[in-house]
């Protein structure tokens, strides 16, 4: 229609009108496209990050404390303590002889500090029985960092084994996600496991015996 009153127009001025006033639709046009496409593909980037997927936690965490001490402030295990972590791969080899308790694909011990290796040392020889590395990298008191990085997804789907202090042992398991089985770990235990298993997004403890020597509660 403005192209036939444009040919049609004997007035100079109402073509330059004319034609300026398509110019301006033609720019506004393009200028609605370009906002159009900016918010689609804003849109969608905004669609795709909500749809992450969270990162997967590990299939089950075996939370155990060290073994026995001696009581003169060394940093070892005492002579019950040895005999526990000797024993301690009876939980898991031959595979499946504790249906409650899935044998290890990773293990974590607690580093050796000042006044401790004992956590180390506890799962020494679980460690050699399985032929897995123990990763003794992180300090008792950052329970926080060893958390993240067991939820970070670089575990999904696996069976890990953590040994450490029972001081921080119920800040560990809330960390993970789950309500510890009890506020304390007392300071005589040393024959308890807490399973922790994740399902549909939520994490389920069960505090599970040892059974590994004489007088072990049940």
């Amino acid at each position: 229609m403005f192209s036939e009153f444009l040919l049609h127009s004997q007035n100079s001025t109402h073509r330059c009108a004319i034609l300026m006033f398509m110019r301006a639709i033609g720019i506004l046009s393009r200028s609605i496209c370009l906002f159009l496409l900016l918010f689609v593909v804003a849109t969608a980037a905004s669609h795709a990050q909500t749809m992450t997927p969270a990162a997967q936690p590990p299939a089950t965490i075996l939370i155990i404390r060290h073994a026995e001490k001696l009581t003169d402030g060394q940093l070892d295990l005492s002579p019950t303590g040895f005999k526990r972590a000797g024993l301690l791969p009876n939980l898991f080899v031959p595979t499946g002889v504790r249906p409650d308790l899935p044998t290890p694909q990773v293990i974590f011990a607690t580093h050796q500090s000042k006044h401790s290796n004992r956590p180390v040392e506890t799962i020494t020889p679980l460690a050699a029985a399985l032929h897995l590395p123990i990763d003794s990298t992180i300090v008792n008191e950052d329970y926080a960092t060893l958390a993240a990085m067991l939820l970070s997804g670089r575990y999904a789907g696996k069976v890990v084994l953590v040994s450490w202090h029972h001081g921080t042992l119920p800040q560990l398991v809330t960390a993970l996600g789950a309500q510890p089985p009890n506020a304390i770990w007392s300071d005589s235990q040393f024959d308890r496991v807490w399973r922790i298993d994740y399902k549909e997004g939520k994490a389920v403890v069960k505090d599970l015996p040892q059974h590994l020597l004489p007088g072990d509660s049940n």
